[in-house]
This record gives structure tokens, sequence and C-alpha cells, in this order.
């Protein structure tokens, strides 16, 4: 990646926004939904800015540019129409370590901001790395549409009942197979309705439910020739699901990135078609853990007897071509 993915606390934000035009309000407007923590730095501005300025009792000085005022500035937009003014603005921005943008020119950011989806407090940020805009555009009209604008509410809900979850249901992989249960289901259907008292009747309802342990498995996946975008819903969701994943220098390392974030990853330095790990994958298993074997090709699978003997479930799941 080119860029690191991150998103910022708005109430450490301190950000100043260079330039008064049209461009300038669109920036201020994009920093109002986290902060009013903000400063204006223009002789004159637009009717736009100033009713932005106003509304909000944001800092305006009434200049252009001048150097030696980002102190305590930790973010800082250059949104002019001359470009010396903004690569002295980079540069200032740069020595003192301040997050830089100045519009329009990649060279001279530090960081480049995203295209977003807003379903507070659930934020979606998409980046092409400056490279496709409209390609960006196109991903982001794709998800609007399929995704409801309630589903803030499934965000502060399940924030609200994350401890008391957490501390009825025991083991990470049974949290998620209630939440995504939960969220998927009728309790879900409720909050996107509006219903947030009948959803949690519901919820409390279900937590008083008997939660049996987690049960271990063994999945194997054959990746034929490892294309991720032929990945089986199925396959799919058992990455998603996974507490641990073994694969081998054959199988397609794009596939990895499909794999939870936290789950555990054992790159095996012998071919799977030589020797498969069982011994490990077995043990981890028995702990509770679903784990993952990533094969290339779709080799038939070697008789292992303590696999058989131990009663750990187990399946293949080949693919799509």
């Amino acid at each position: 990646m080119k860029y690191f993915p991150v998103f910022l606390d708005g109430s450490k934000i301190n950000a100043m926004v260079i330039g008064g035009g049209d461009v300038a309000a669109r920036k201020i407007e994009l920093l109002l939904k986290t902060t009013t923590n903000i400063t204006i730095m223009a002789e004159n501005v637009t009717d736009g800015v100033e009713r932005l300025i106003n509304e909000n009792k944001l800092s305006w000085l009434k200049h252009n540019y001048q150097a030696g005022l980002l102190t305590k500035i930790t973010l800082v937009i250059a949104a002019t129409d001359n470009t010396d003014v903004n690569e002295q603005v980079y540069h200032e921005a740069v020595e003192f370590n301040i997050l830089a943008n100045v519009v329009d020119q990649p060279a001279l950011c530090t960081y480049i901001t995203p295209a977003i989806i807003d379903r507070s407090p659930m934020i979606i940020a998409l980046s092409s790395s400056g490279s496709a805009p409209i390609l960006i555009r196109m991903l982001r009209e794709q998800i609007e549409k399929i995704l409801p604008q309630g589903y803030g509410r499934l965000a502060d809900f399940s924030l609200k009942f994350r401890d008391h979850v957490k501390a009825r249901i025991k083991g990470i992989r049974n949290r998620r197979t209630f939440w995504e249960n939960t969220l998927r289901g009728s309790i879900g259907q409720a909050l996107l309705d509006g219903k947030h008292q009948e959803a949690e009747q519901l919820l409390i309802v279900s937590l008083k439910e008997k939660i049996a342990p987690p049960q271990g498995e063994i999945i194997f996946i054959q990746t034929l020739e490892g294309n991720p975008d032929n990945l089986t819903l199925k396959a799919h969701r058992a990455l998603q699901f996974a507490d641990a994943v073994f694969y081998d220098g054959e199988v397609n390392v794009e596939l990895i990135e499909y794999v939870r974030r936290d789950a555990e990853k054992y790159p095996q330095s012998i071919s799977s078609t030589l020797m498969l790990n069982y011994q490990h994958a077995l043990e981890l298993a028995q702990e509770g853990q679903q784990v993952i074997y990533l094969l290339s090709g779709n080799e038939e699978l070697p008789s292992n007897a303590a696999l058989i003997s131990s009663g750990i479930n187990t399946t293949i799941i080949t693919n799509g071509n």
C-alpha cells in the first residue's frame, strides 16, 4: 500500500485551512463533520466560507498565508490557487510534523482524503491512492445503494451491549457468530425499522439462552489456480471466521488478505503436496479454534489416523471456477 489508512480522533484535531474560496469551503464542511476546532487563514473569503465561520464560530485570521502561525496546529489544508504559497505551506508543515494536504497536488501531501460513506458512527473510507477518482466514485455509488441509512443504529446498538455480550458469551468465534446472527436477523431488522425497544428486549432474551462452548474444526480450502475472485461464499465466510490459517508457498498470498485480521497465520516451509501439518492444526482445533488449511490445486487429501480418531469435524471446500 502506498498510503497507510487511519482514522483520526476528531477531538484531538486542531485544523487550519489556508484559502477562502469554494475549494476551501468544501474542505471546511468536511472537517466540520468531525471538529469545530478550525482556523481559516485568508484575507478574503466567499460568502459560503464566511457563513461557515459565523455559524460554527470558527477562528479567522484575516490575512493571507504567513509562515510561523502553525504552532499547535495538527492538520493543515492548503486550498489556494497560488502554487508558491501551497509549496510554502507544505514545507512548513513537514518541518513541524504536521499533517498536510495541498488540494489537487498529491506530491505536496502527507495525507490524502478518501471518499467517505457516512453512517455515523460507522464510516467507510475508499481510496485509489489518488490514481482513479472516477473508479472510486463508481464504487461508492454501488456501496451507497446497498447500505441502508440506518446502519449507524446497528453500530450504536452493538457498542451499547458489547460488554454484556462479552460477559455472557465466551470465545471470540461464538461472539462473532452471535453478533452476525443478531445483526442479520430480526433484531437487526427491528433496529433498521427504528424499533429500538423491541430490539433490546429480543437481545436480552437471546442472551439468557444457553450458549454452547466453541467447537473446533478444520476446513481445507482447495484454491485451484488461486484466483481470489473465485472464492465461494462458503470459503469467504470460513476465512472471515478463522482463528488460525495454514498455507504454503504455492498458495496465492493474495488470498491471505481475505482472512480475518486477528487470525493467527502459519506459513509452511514444506509444500502441502509433500506433507500436511496435521498435528499442529489438530491441536488448535482441539482447543476450540476454527482452523483453515489453504491448499493450492485440488489434490486428494492424504488420510491421517490421528485426525480421524480425534472426532474433530473436517470440511473440504473447493474454490469456484
